[in-house]
């Protein structure tokens, strides 16, 4: 089968593999549809720094095709998404109600046990990302790492709610915990950032501002849910987003990309007493700077939200519930689909930021 690898930073390509069958615990999962996420590209580029050679991928929805021994609760031919945290249920973490930091991991690019599943032609190891590596026509990933759903949702559209649309409404909802009739401003509109603008929308946000550097991007924010735009190479963000709130600022700021001086502009732009969410992944070796005065003065909170604060057991099911009741827009999200020998241009389409969300499909 093929799967797309890294061995080497900057560097990617579809190569052939063979797959090990699952051990006590696992699931091996005929892939429907990865979702091609700007995490993928972190891991090529280094931001991320997990080690090669990689079967990428961590955001897919599949079929359950074989079961490892000991596992309950899912049976041959469940459509399931994959979570890239796995959830024990047991760990300190995970009994805290905060599954999405559950200690049960491994060494990064092994399984739980700490060894491979996957393996290139001379049949050297592969790690995989995220326990998953689901960007492969098949893969075994850790039964706590999946979700059963309804059979009757596009795979296409559940992959992205295992990555990009849970941690962008769950931003929203789980950790600012926007309120009804508030504002809101979401600096970068990825795929991250517009599901953020629609978590926002979902909560009732009254105003969302999306701030952006690419009008093809704003234009697909106010698709999404965005009230106003702003495009930040061309004016202030701070000051419109200040323009737009009557002077005072929002309520609620979003930095979805992961740049340390754009945080600072969402940390800025926000009123005295509001709360800047952190949801965009920087580089380890980055630091961001706050003016020791005003960080007092103001008032305001700073949050960290990793995976949208997932419970993913019971928020999958609801965000793809939304989605079959018209009020999560998964359609519009996915603007291309590619196959897995097309892989390299999705991540190039990536880069380039012409897509909301680029799908890789399997037959």
């Amino acid at each position: 089968m093929k799967a797309v690898v890294t061995r080497e930073l900057n560097q990617y390509s579809v190569e052939d593999v063979r797959l090990d069958p699952p051990k006590a615990g696992e699931l091996r999962i005929k892939m429907g549809a990865t979702g091609v996420c700007h995490s993928d590209l972190s891991v090529i580029n280094g931001t991320l720094p997990l080690p090669r050679p990689m079967v990428l991928g961590h955001e897919g929805a599949g079929v359950v095709a074989e079961i490892g021994a000991g596992v309950t609760g899912f049976a041959v031919g469940d459509h399931v998404v994959l979570s890239f945290a796995p959830a024990c249920g047991v760990c300190t973490f995970c009994k805290s109600k905060q599954p999405q930091f559950c200690s049960v991991g491994g060494p990064h690019g092994r399984m739980l046990d700490g060894t491979a599943r996957m393996h290139d032609k001379s049949g050297a190891d592969l790690g995989v990302m995220q326990f998953l590596g689901c960007m492969s026509e098949e893969v075994i990933v850790p039964a706590i790492s999946a979700c059963v759903i309804d059979k009757s949702i596009p795979l296409d559209k559940a992959a992205l709610v295992g990555c990009g649309v849970m941690t962008g409404v769950g931003a929203a909802i789980n950790t600012a915990r926007v309120t009804p009739g508030s504002s809101v401003a979401v600096f970068g509109c990825g795929g991250v950032g517009l599901s953020i603008i629609q978590g926002a929308r979902l909560a009732g946000a009254a105003k969302i501002i999306a701030v952006d550097v690419a009008d093809k991007k704003l234009e697909m924010a106010r698709h999404f849910g965005a009230t106003h735009t702003v495009n930040g190479s061309k004016e202030s963000s701070v000051m419109k987003c200040k323009e737009f709130t009557g002077g005072l600022g929002p309520d609620f700021t979003f930095e979805a990309v992961g740049i340390p001086q754009l945080m600072m502009e969402a940390h800025a732009a926000g009123r005295r007493g509001a709360t800047t969410t952190i949801v965009g992944v920087g580089k380890i070796t980055e630091q961001v700077p706050f003016n020791g005065l005003m960080l007092s003065m103001e008032g305001k909170t700073i949050k960290g939200s990793f995976y949208g604060d997932t419970n993913f057991r019971s928020d999958f099911p609801m965000l793809l519930d939304l989605y079959t009741g018209g009020k999560l827009n998964l359609d519009d999200m996915v603007s291309a689909t590619y196959s897995i020998v097309d892989a390299p241009r999705a991540i190039q389409d990536l880069e380039k930021g012409v897509n909301a969300r680029g799908v890789i499909v399997y037959r």
